[in-house]
């Protein structure tokens, strides 16, 4: 990565920052909710699961918001930070128009669902990946992660198989290591990313704000900023908790993927622009695609961290054409 990603000033930190969003608010589900048996994993476990919007109560007593909507193979979509399930509702009407059943949830301390002050590590948003998936008793299944989601695929496949997954899908991910180690040197310094959990807790909304800019890529020639996009980024960014903010900024920056992404077996899509100032191609996306075997990596020049919404007529169709596979 350049030096000018690293050097540590507020520019080159803001043009370094994740960014994502969480809608506010608890929303209520208009329909009744169904208890569903526990799973022995997962002693006293109680799931409530209502179609489209509803809630799934975990064993710890945090309750995932989650939407479900349409019918067909199931694609589950795992979002990016600071974001929620509402990052992905492009893709997800799109999908459900042509015959998918589309699920996406907000990460436990994201949006709509609860804030607890532990389980901000990679294992536990594995864990409550795979308590979804098994309470919707979903099946070959399609996960689809950007940004910090993709870390949630892949450590979802390391620790729970293949058994339910169908395919799986990167996009912008942060996959397979950011952190600079002795066997990783081309990735960025603890230093950086202690910058970012700084501004966290000096002025988050601001940095919400600020870090809208390069993640969209709108400090490019010929860029069109949108005022909607960036009040809806800050909107879900602001509506993530602060402990969540902080805390996973740590997990998708220290975790190691590697070990995960080698065990993925199945049909693999990796999709990154190659002017992503958040997640820069060379140490993320390339890497992936040559860890995962007979990944399919598609390369979307002059994209931004954004692609979901910036190309998202060009991802909706690569998307769909992966899944019809």
């Amino acid at each position: 990565m350049s030096n000018a990603f690293f050097d540590g000033s507020r520019r080159s930190f803001l043009a370094a920052g994740t960014g994502g969003a969480a809608a506010i608010g608890f929303a209520a589900s208009s329909q009744a909710a169904t208890p569903v048996a526990a799973d022995p994993r997962f002693p006293g476990s109680t799931r409530v699961i209502n179609r489209t919007a509803s809630t799934l109560r975990l064993s710890d007593g945090t309750e995932l918001y989650y939407k479900d909507w349409g019918k067909g193979p199931a694609v589950v979509f795992c979002h990016g930070y600071p974001l929620s399930s509402d990052a992905w509702e492009d893709q997800m009407f799109f999908l459900a128009a042509r015959g998918f059943r589309v699920v996406a949830y907000d990460r436990r301390g994201f949006g709509r669902s609860s804030q607890p002050s532990h389980g901000y590590d990679y294992d536990t948003f594995a864990d409550d990946l795979a308590t979804l998936i098994e309470a919707l008793d979903l099946r070959a299944v399609t996960l689809i992660g950007h940004s910090m989601g993709g870390g949630e695929v892949a450590r979802y496949i390391g620790r729970h198989g293949e058994g339910r997954i169908a395919r799986a899908a990167f996009v912008a991910a942060v996959t397979p290591f950011l952190l600079k180690t002795a066997d990783n040197p081309n990735g960025a310094p603890k230093a950086l990313f202690d910058t970012f959990r700084a501004a966290v807790l000096e002025n988050r909304a601001q940095w919400n704000r600020d870090v809208t800019i390069p993640y969209y890529s709108f400090n490019r020639p010929g860029a069109k900023p949108s005022d909607g996009l960036r009040e809806n980024y800050w909107r879900q960014g602001q509506a993530t908790g602060i402990q969540a903010a902080y805390h996973a900024l740590g997990a998708f920056s220290e975790t190691d993927f590697r070990a995960d992404l080698a065990k993925i077996t199945v049909p693999t899509l990796v999709v990154h622009g190659d002017d992503d100032q958040i997640v820069p191609i060379e140490i993320s996306g390339k890497l992936t695609a040559q860890l995962v075997p007979h990944a399919q990596l598609l390369v979307y020049k002059g994209g931004s961290h954004g692609l979901l919404h910036i190309d998202k007529e060009r991802l909706n169709a690569d998307l769909l054409a992966f899944l019809q596979r």
